[in-house]
């Protein structure tokens, strides 16, 4: 980020640990006021102290949601509206991956309402202060997992039946690739780019949510052939702050270089018959609440 980003505000998600902690902190170091969310109040004070002492940026907060939650995800929109009347870069970063079939408090299944819904919400809440911000970048992280997915379950998107962590994994993170094209494309002429990227298999604590055996087996594989977190949130703070992709909308990055994601997430039908899923699923949520 250099010298004209530097007052740059910029919010990111899942930004207590892992990739999201290391793109926090990066950005922070080139000067941005940065806007960290996250679920544990006291993970929140600490990122928030240390990116502070090791960068010398007085400017980093933490806002404090469960964005599985479709009203959490409205009021910490909310909240940073309230203070602030700016945003440079919304960098959705937060997810996680569930080994069993669960349901947040409206009755959502989690990998559904965390991993995509979370997006397409906050996204949806902020699009207002970010279309004034303009130029301003939209980017999303997803990961080279949804190739695993044949295109979107739109017949049973949460699992209802047949749920498989890894599959409904995967079918998130397609989700995520669909809706940054579609969104980049309803963005087109209004200065708000939105991009989509793989950080690689990052040594985080990723999956160890789902306790015993499987924590056991996600951090001995880490261990042996995962990146570090800063080299995985690489893509992230270039995508946040890279003058060679100002203007750059609609693309796949990985490595920070655009690449091709999955045929079936070029789909425009599906991507917009996703959108639409997405609303009903919203206003699901919103009558729930």
């Amino acid at each position: 980020m250099n010298t004209d980003r530097q007052a740059k505000i910029v919010l990111v998600t899942g930004a207590t640990n892992g990739i999201g902690y290391e793109a926090a902190k990066a950005l922070a170091a080139q000067g941005a006021t940065i806007i960290g969310v996250g679920r544990n109040p006291q993970k929140c004070v600490d990122a928030a102290q240390q990116i502070t002492a090791l960068t010398g940026n007085a400017r980093v907060e933490f806002l404090v949601a469960d964005l599985s939650r479709q009203a959490e995800v409205r009021r910490v929109a909310a909240e940073f509206k309230r203070k602030y009347d700016r945003l440079d870069v919304l960098l959705n970063n937060a997810g996680a991956y569930f080994a069993t079939r669960q349901t947040n408090a409206d009755g959502q299944e989690m990998t559904w309402a965390l991993n995509h819904l979370n997006y397409f919400v906050l996204t949806g809440e902020l699009l207002d202060v970010l279309k004034a911000s303009a130029p301003a970048r939209i980017v999303n992280v997803s990961s080279d997992a949804h190739r695993m997915a044949r295109g979107i379950n739109f017949a049973d998107p949460e699992f209802q039946h047949g749920y498989s962590g890894w599959t409904a994994y995967g079918h998130s993170k397609l989700a995520n690739v669909m809706f940054t094209y579609e969104l980049a494309r309803r963005l087109d002429g209004t200065g708000v780019t939105a991009n989509v990227l793989h950080p690689g298999f990052v040594a985080t604590g990723f999956g160890h949510n789902n306790g015993g055996l499987m924590n056991f087996g996600i951090g001995l594989v880490q261990k042996l052939v995962a990146r570090r977190p800063e080299r995985g949130a690489a893509t992230s703070v270039y995508l946040a702050s890279s003058p060679d992709v100002e203007g750059v909308s609609g693309r796949y990055f990985a490595d920070s270089k655009a690449v091709r994601s999955s045929s079936v997430s070029y789909d425009a039908a599906a991507q917009r018959r996703l959108w639409e899923l997405s609303e009903q699923s919203v206003q699901v949520a919103a009558r729930q609440a």
